[in-house]
Parts: structure tokens; sequence; C-alpha cells
């Protein structure tokens, strides 16, 4: 008699041997490779829900950058994977963090040359992928390798490009050259590309004017059903503005654009440009990331009244400059965008001024603003005006998230007075918002 036939009587059986399949897939669903390989042992119908397909699609691969026992079987258990079920596979998402040597870049480099070429002969689902900070202009990467690791990815997107939907290559840091010869492969002997969503932030190495470039342009040219767009600053040109224009109007409805002081931002975009694109893609909304750009000639450059912005985000993280002053910004310049803004993002050292009115006056003024987030140096008081007007209709917003920044060690004041304004407003802020307010000392 072999196994099969000895297998437990229903009768004899727990509710797990009777579970219906698609609550089975729902427990394999949750568990770790390792787990799921040993709950396929238990008897054949486990080990047939273990090759469903829906268990396969997502996944993410993270490797770390250090030397490390316990990290070192990510790069075998990678292959394993996509091996066994890559076929299955439709969004890939792989980080690779912060690369200690070049022994781990050469490592990581031929396990991506294994799993490359094992999904280009298995997968033909493949809709989404995502490789994520790279940083290929570091170091760590040899010449070598870097151009071999390039190759392997071109080679792969040439022959699976018609199926993408997205692609993610942030944080790659390549030059011009190299960045438009990856970014080609994808409408290799078609002449445009299928993908809807690109994400390409820091996809250049910093410092590059990559806005003056025709490679570039050209290169973009290929895009023809662009939903959403995420780059930098250092890729806007006329030239560029005028091909999603021409080639993407009628499907773009995202841009997502990082300004950081270190890229070059300075080119003149004429405000017609963009009020062509508004124009064409009537769905557009512009979404703005300012890294340590904060002074008000600057953005001013950047911010023109043409662009249909829906939100700004400026972080100076922890950086202080006595010269410069938010106010201009706050009163002259984000009141431009009142009537499509819905987003704002502050973090800066206001230490040398009050600035509590012009932010309390810019949130009225914005009627449809409905996330308000801000770490700074305020009054506690601002919290409650700004439920106050809340409470009363004068402001849409759902989310509220304030730090408080203080020039005391302690805040037991502020988380007091902070605890009062919370009873006073408790049924508002548990029915009505999102809301996350601390006091924070920066000494």
């Amino acid at each position: 008699m072999d196994e099969e036939d000895q297998l437990i009587q229903p009768q004899d059986q727990s509710c797990w041997a009777t579970l219906p399949d698609v609550c089975l897939r729902r427990v394999f669903w949750w568990l770790g490779d390792r787990d799921r390989s040993r709950a396929a042992l238990v008897c054949r119908k486990w080990n047939q829900m273990m090759y469903s397909a829906d268990l396969w699609r997502y996944r993410t691969i993270t490797f770390s950058g250090r030397p490390s026992r316990v990290h070192a079987s990510e790069f075998q258990s990678a292959l394993w994977y996509v091996k066994k079920f890559g076929r299955y596979l439709e969004h890939l998402e792989i980080k690779f963090l912060n690369p200690y040597n070049a022994v781990l870049t050469k490592k990581f480099h031929l396990t991506m040359r294994g799993l490359l070429s094992c999904l280009g002969k298995s997968n033909n689902r493949l809709k989404s992928l995502s490789i994520q900070h790279l940083e290929l202009d570091r170091l760590v990467w040899r010449n070598s390798i870097r151009s071999s690791f390039m190759k392997s990815l071109s080679f792969f997107l040439k022959k699976m490009g018609r199926h993408l939907n997205y692609l993610s290559l942030k944080g790659a840091r390549l030059t011009t050259e190299q960045g438009c010869h990856i970014l080609n492969a994808l409408s290799y002997l078609r002449n445009e590309s299928t993908v809807s969503e690109l994400n390409i932030e820091d996809y250049f190495s910093h410092h590059l004017a990559v806005y003056s470039s025709p490679q570039f342009n050209k290169t973009m040219a290929t895009f023809r059903n662009l939903v959403s767009l995420t780059l930098n600053y250092n890729c806007i040109s006329d030239e560029l503005l005028e091909n999603l224009c021409d080639n993407t109007a009628g499907t773009l409805r995202t841009m997502n654009i990082k300004c950081h002081t270190h890229d070059p931002h300075g080119q003149v975009i004429w405000g017609m440009s963009w009020a062509k694109l508004a124009r064409h893609a009537t769905s557009l909304k512009v979404n703005f990331f300012f890294e340590r750009v904060m002074k008000y000639e600057r953005l001013a450059r950047i911010l023109l009244q043409e662009i249909p912005i829906r939100s700004i985000s400026l972080r100076s993280c922890y950086f202080s400059d006595p010269d410069w002053s938010m106010r201009p910004t706050l009163t002259d310049l984000l009141p431009t965008f009142r009537h499509t803004l819905q987003k704002l993002t502050f973090e800066f050292n206001n230490n040398h001024e009050s600035l509590d009115e012009e932010l309390h006056l810019l949130i009225l003024s914005c009627r449809k603003l409905f996330y308000f987030k801000i770490w700074a140096f305020l009054d506690v008081k601002f919290v409650e005006r700004i439920l106050k007007i809340r409470e009363e209709g004068q402001c849409a917003l759902r989310t509220l998230k304030v730090r408080i920044y203080t020039n005391r060690y302690e805040t037991n004041e502020e988380d007091r007075t902070l605890r009062e304004i919370y009873r006073r407003y408790r049924k508002l802020i548990d029915s009505e918002l999102n809301y996350f307010v601390i006091a924070y000392p920066m000494m």
C-alpha cells in the first residue's frame, strides 16, 4: 500500500483538511517562503496550493549591502524563487541597500544576471518592475561590473518591455548617455514604449543638466502612453513639455517633480510651455518636492502660475539661514495656487521669524486644501486656530500633522496645552480628522 492510500480518512481529519481553497490560499498568502515550503509537505492538496499563481504575483526582494551571515542566503533564495515561481510573477520590486564594497556589488550583479535571464525565459506576465537605490555612480561599483549589469538590464528590458506598464529605476544615478541607453531598450524594435507609469527620480547623477540634452528629449519622445511621470527638475525643459504635449496629452494625469539643491535648477522654462501642456492634458496634476531649495527667488522661477499644481513639499531639514525668510513664499507665491492646492508639506527651521499668522491665512485661502503637514517653530495656539476654522467650515482639512519645535529641553507646558486643545476638539478630531500633533525640543 503506497503513501497516498494511507492518508487519514476524512472523518479522522481536522477541519484543516476540508478547508475551502479560497480560505487555504489566504492562509498561504500570509506565510513566508520557508513556512510555505513546510506546509506544502502536509498533503497533496496543500502541495498543489503551494503552486497557486495568486501566491506569487507580487514579490519584493531586498538585498542587504552589508556583509553578514544573516543576509548571506538572500542571493541564493532570490534565484530559488525566480527559478521555481518566476513564471507567475507580475509585480517585482528589488532593493539593494547601501552596498558596502565591490565584492557585494559583484555578487548582486551575478545574482541579478541569473534572475533577469531566468525571468526573460519563463515569464510573460510581468507588468511592474522596480529596481531602486542602485547608486551606480559610487566607487563600490567597478566599471566592468557596472557596465555588465547595465547590459543585462538593457537586454531584459528589450525582451520584456512590451509587457511592462510600470517601471521605477529611482536612485540609479547614471550618466545621461547610460540612462538614455537603458530607457531606449523599452522601445526596442517598436519606436515607442508601452510604459504608462515611469519613475526616474534621481535616475541621473547629481549635478547633471539633463534638460540641455537632445538625447534625453529624443528618448522621452518614445513614451506615448504615460499616465504618471516622476523625475527631477533638472530634466525639465520646454522641449520635454512640448514632447509630453504632443505624445501623452490624452493620457498624462500626474507629474511628480523633485528639485534638490544639488541638482541644476536654474534653467528658464516659459510659462506658455506649461500652459500649453495644461490646456491639452486637461486632467494633469503636478506635485513638487523641494529639498533645501527654499529661497523665494529660486522658487518663483520654478513655480509658475500656469502650472496646475496639486501639492507642494518644502523641506530644509534642520538647516538654518538667518538671511532667508519664508514669509514672501507664504504670502506672495503660494496663494497663487489657492484654487488647485490640495496638499502642503513644510519642514523648515524658522527660529528667526514667526510665521503663525501667514500660515493661518494661507490655509484659509486654499479652499481645496485637505492635507497639511508642518514641522517648524510655532506657537501651540496655532493648532487651536486651525481646529477652530475647521470646525466652523472655513477650510476643508482632513489631515493635520504638526511638529512644534521649541528651544527648551522640556515640553511639559506645550504638552499640557495640546492635551487641553484635544479635549476641547475631541469630537471633531476623532470623527473627521487624521490628527497628529507633538511638541519637539530642538536643543
